[in-house]
């Protein structure tokens, strides 16, 4: 089985109000991937990315286009150790 690693990323610019954080669970799912993505006060998003690394980097890779309407002007990666704690790819509201 592929290494499974995970990325925290913060995503900045036009990112709420733009689909998002739908668009990056439908990215998300369609890899397989899982973990959350959340609108955080300041405008910016937060998401967290666990699986395979060549599906991981995908991901994180849309994240610097993110939707049609998204006006991304920066993303902040730190790669972390998996922990295999989720079983799907969800939206938080909080």
């Amino acid at each position: 089985m592929m290494e499974a690693v995970r990325a925290h990323i913060r995503i900045y610019g036009r990112v709420q109000g733009v689909f998002f954080r739908a668009n990056m669970r439908e990215q998300a799912r369609i890899l397989g991937l899982t973990g959350w993505v959340r609108n955080l006060p300041d405008g910016s998003v937060e998401a967290v990315i666990e699986g395979p690394r060549s599906k991981v980097l995908e991901l994180v890779k849309w994240a610097y286009r993110g939707p049609r309407l998204a006006r991304v002007e920066k993303v902040d990666v730190e790669w972390e150790q998996a922990t295999g704690e989720y079983n799907d790819f969800y939206i938080l509201y909080h």
